[in-house]
């Protein structure tokens, strides 16, 4: 990783005319409590489940302790939410009769998934025994589950807008509690091999190559790590920024504010990708061949890449350009 300062600046975004955190130096926090309060209220209060016994629904929120709050950590976005709630429900049998009762979450956190929720449904005291009460204990429980499902979504998508920037130079973020990353294990070819007859631009050109290879391990399966590559919604969260990628064979991508930009050649799927890459500062119509070969060990995936046609003197920022902004930027965004 480079210096602020000593890195290439065509690969990231020097100066923001808002003022904003550049390059995500800064540890920012923003308070999710009041949002994530109002968003548990309206999904909760929407709960309404039905069946022979007759039919449930939640008629308002009793309690609602907690809070939340995003960090955005030098370009990784950390989520903590904790929250206790209680909400009662009214029943309404086939016969007509009115029965009261409570549902109860005592865990919705971050530290454990929605499967392992602890979400109760009972009976007010004065009330008797109902159908009503297995009703709310099959579906109603489910429907609760769904919903705090739902709340979380939003948290990670809709709440955070505007707090992950692109990020440049600077220190490596620490992971995120729970996401285990690999050490990297990048291997880079001692002396870059330059091109014996210079490659010619369609504009008639001639410019001197040069080819390097790198060897990265992922800590995931080759079917996955091959989406990565391939899917635009993938491209655009490990690019922190917006991207167009067909993923299909002749299908174009740009990347990285339109710095990036090429064609895929070959896919094999979960195997190999083939691709015309080019920076934007490369000779007009100049491009690289790129070439990823993906080889599945079970837990992790080996990748192997060999770079083509890189102008001479562009191999070092090339590069590291694909270390940082691809290999490293996967890992820290997917816990690979």
């Amino acid at each position: 990783m480079a210096k602020w300062g000593e890195g290439d600046p065509r690969w990231i975004v020097e100066q923001r005319a808002d003022g904003t955190n550049v390059n995500n130096w800064h540890w920012t926090e923003r308070d999710a409590s009041g949002w994530s309060s109002d968003c548990l209220r309206q999904l909760l209060l929407g709960v309404q489940v039905e069946g022979p016994e007759g039919k449930c629904q939640l008629t308002d929120i009793a309690k609602l302790e907690g809070e939340a709050s995003i960090n955005n950590r030098k370009g990784k976005l950390i989520f903590f939410y904790e929250w206790q709630l209680k909400a009662n429900w009214l029943g309404t049998s086939s016969k007509g009769l009115k029965y009261r009762g409570t549902v109860e979450v005592t865990n919705l956190s971050d530290e454990n998934d929605m499967d392992d929720l602890d979400i109760s449904a009972s009976l007010c005291k004065d009330q008797p025994n109902t159908p009503l009460l297995d009703l709310m204990r099959k579906k109603g429980v489910q429907e609760v589950r769904e919903v705090l499902g739902e709340y979380v979504t939003r948290l990670k998508s809709e709440f955070t807008q505007g707090m992950i920037l692109p990020t440049a130079n600077g220190p490596k973020p620490q992971p995120e509690k729970k996401t285990q990353i690999q050490t990297s294990k990048t291997q880079i070819s001692s002396t870059p091999k330059c091109s014996s007859s210079p490659a010619s631009s369609s504009k008639g050109v001639r410019i001197s190559t040069c080819s390097f290879n790198l060897e990265e391990t992922f800590r995931t399966s080759a079917d996955e790590l091959y989406r990565t590559f391939i899917n635009q919604e993938f491209v655009q969260v490990f690019t922190r920024s917006a991207a167009v990628v067909d993923g299909r064979r002749g299908g174009k991508f740009q990347l990285l504010d339109g710095n990036v930009s090429g064609e895929f050649t070959q896919l094999v799927p979960d195997q190999r990708i083939e691709m015309r890459w080019r920076f934007r500062t490369w000779p007009s119509e100049h491009y690289a061949t790129i070439t990823l070969d993906l080889r599945d060990h079970g837990d992790e995936t080996e990748l192997k890449m060999e770079c083509r046609g890189v102008p001479s003197g562009e191999e070092d920022s090339t590069r590291e350009g694909w270390t940082r902004f691809y290999f490293q930027a996967i890992k820290q965004t997917f816990g690979y």
